[in-house]
């Protein structure tokens, strides 16, 4: 598969991809990853590792279309669960309602 990784096209392969990253450390995950075999590698060393390039010259998002069109499973980053709903009884909510001190 033909891309375009930091302005650069290159020809990719799956098998090429694997033959690539065998033998290399994964490094502590913290963001953005992809499996390779049955390891999780950040998205930055897999791009500098393939395109040997340093990972500033491209987005993580160019390697992640690149992987996932490529049939290697993407993990993006999780949203941040949002808070859950605070539980008010009816008497809280009426006295938050009337401004009383029961409110809290």
């Amino acid at each position: 598969m033909r891309c375009v990784i930091a302005r650069f096209p290159f020809d990719l392969t799956k098998g090429g991809v694997l033959e690539s990253m065998k033998g290399i450390k994964p490094e502590p995950v913290t963001g953005e990853s992809v499996i390779v075999g049955r390891r999780h590698y950040p998205v930055k060393q897999i791009g500098q590792v393939i395109t040997r390039q340093d990972p500033r010259d491209f987005s993580s998002a160019e390697v992640l279309r690149a992987m996932a069109r490529l049939g290697f499973t993407c993990r993006t980053l999780a949203e941040p669960a949002p808070a859950p709903a605070r539980v008010e009884s009816p008497l809280q909510r009426a006295s938050a309602l009337l401004g009383s001190p029961l409110s809290v």
